[in-house]
């Protein structure tokens, strides 16, 4: 049994990028293009932890997190750890992700040492520590 990621994000190129590199660390990436699709999936399969985008198409990530956080269909997701991804940078938007229920906030363009570190201080790798 692997571990899996939800990454919500409606960006190709960000899902490809995100999609490479975690499963190169060995991780299994589930994907949903919108925020609705997001939490249906996420109570739908087993999720060891959520990706976030906060710019969706139809609900933003904020949003999402508190439909995950408080639903009914899935007690368990309220301690899957949620990693905001986002290229709000004003001042404020990590607090307000953070109170929508978010454990995270990481600012794109995205990282990939930064994205690694923060989705192993969660849930490590099952291909181990890199060297």
């Amino acid at each position: 049994m692997g571990i899996n990621i939800l990454y919500i994000e409606d960006n190709p190129d960000n899902m490809m990028l995100v999609k490479r590199a975690l499963e190169s660390r060995g991780y299994k990436l589930l994907q949903a293009m919108t925020g609705v699709l997001g939490v249906s999936t996420a109570e739908a399969e087993e999720i060891d932890l959520i990706l976030l985008d906060i710019n969706l198409p139809d609900i933003d990530g904020y949003e999402v997190a508190r439909r995950i956080r408080s639903s009914s269909a899935k007690k368990s997701l309220s301690y899957v750890p949620i990693i905001a991804v986002t290229a709000n940078a004003l001042k404020g938007d990590a607090e307000k992700a953070l109170s929508a229920g978010c454990d995270v906030y990481m600012s794109k363009p995205i990282n990939i040492r930064e994205l690694w570190a923060r989705v192993e201080a969660f849930v490590p790798s099952p291909m181990g520590p890199k060297q």
